[in-house]
């Protein structure tokens, strides 16, 4: 059936696939709570403990900078959530102190390994611009596994995440334990950024969780249904910008741009031709209305 494609290209696209199918759903809850943002801090948050990975690996250690990475990420979560208990700072300044803060820790890290005797072969555009050659079939394997544990966890918590999502006050009110529930939901957000490193990058991973949840949002009222939507139009772009930056010779086009690229498109067409939401439905529901709000004054007029 894929006998066209090239192994190597064949292994991407099924890394990203699953990779945007995860993002997808996961991001539903980020959008609906209220923490798109979120994800673009934790995934700027990664980017020290990269750096911190590499100097204590004494080099490339691949799977070593992703737990670097992770910790770092465990951080920044760390940090937002002081800030936002212990003190009077809104949600959007804390997510920018620890975007803008973490992120510029992380590329004074990248100057000072660049001038390594080695350091030149640190790789560090993979994690911030994405690779496609960084994905081999052991990457897949690993990503295939969190994918399905995250999947797992978005099951037996669906209910829990639904609610907090949607009204994290009422959740506390009734008894629920929504710190505890929101810290998982960021906790799975993390885990899904650092996988997500290798294929996007740190800059673009964002758009990977928000935009196929925003997308999806246009077309559906139900979160089940919303969920499937926007894993299917994350895996759909994941599959589309690696056939575009595979098959496009010169000049050769990354990845991660590229799967953005459809994403974006993918929004853009929502919010266009939704049925109900999107704005051609809209202008054309105003217009209905306004003919018959006129057709209603005409008639009153002769029946005075």
């Amino acid at each position: 059936m894929f006998d066209w494609l090239p192994y190597n290209t064949l292994v991407v696209l099924i890394g990203v696939a699953l990779l945007g199918a995860c993002s997808g759903v996961i991001g539903c809850f980020a959008v609906l709570g209220r923490r798109a943002l979120v994800g673009d801090a934790l995934s700027h948050a990664t980017l020290p403990g990269v750096g911190v990975a590499y100097l204590l690996a004494g080099g490339k250690h691949f799977a070593f900078m992703l737990v670097g990475g992770f910790v770092s990420g465990l951080l920044g979560i760390g940090v937002l959530a002081i800030l936002k208990r212990f003190t009077r700072i809104r949600d959007d300044a804390a997510i920018a102190i620890v975007l803008s803060t973490f992120y510029g820790g992380g590329i004074v890290l990248a100057t000072l390994i660049q001038q390594l005797p080695r350091g030149g072969q640190a790789g560090w555009d993979t994690f911030i611009y994405g690779q496609s050659t960084g994905i081999v079939w052991d990457d897949v394997q690993w990503i295939l596994a969190l994918v399905l544990a995250t999947l797992v966890v978005v099951g037996l918590l669906f209910k829990e995440f639904k609610l907090v999502a949607f009204d994290s006050a009422f959740a506390h009110v009734q008894g629920w334990p929504d710190r505890v529930i929101d810290f998982a939901m960021m906790l799975l957000l993390l885990v899904v950024v650092v996988t997500g490193l290798p294929a996007v990058g740190v800059l673009l991973m964002a758009a990977m969780l928000i935009v196929p949840a925003s997308a999806a949002r246009f077309w559906t009222y139900r979160l089940s249904h919303m969920l499937f939507l926007a894993a299917a139009i994350g895996s759909g772009s994941g599959v589309a910008g690696t056939l575009l930056s595979s098959f496009v010779p010169r000049p050769t086009l990354p990845l991660g741009p590229c799967i953005i690229l459809f994403t974006a498109l993918s929004f853009i067409t929502s919010l266009l031709f939704a049925p109900e939401r999107g704005l051609l439905a809209r202008f054309y529901a105003r217009r209905r209305d306004r003919i018959a709000l006129l057709a209603d004054l005409r008639a009153s007029k002769e029946t005075l």
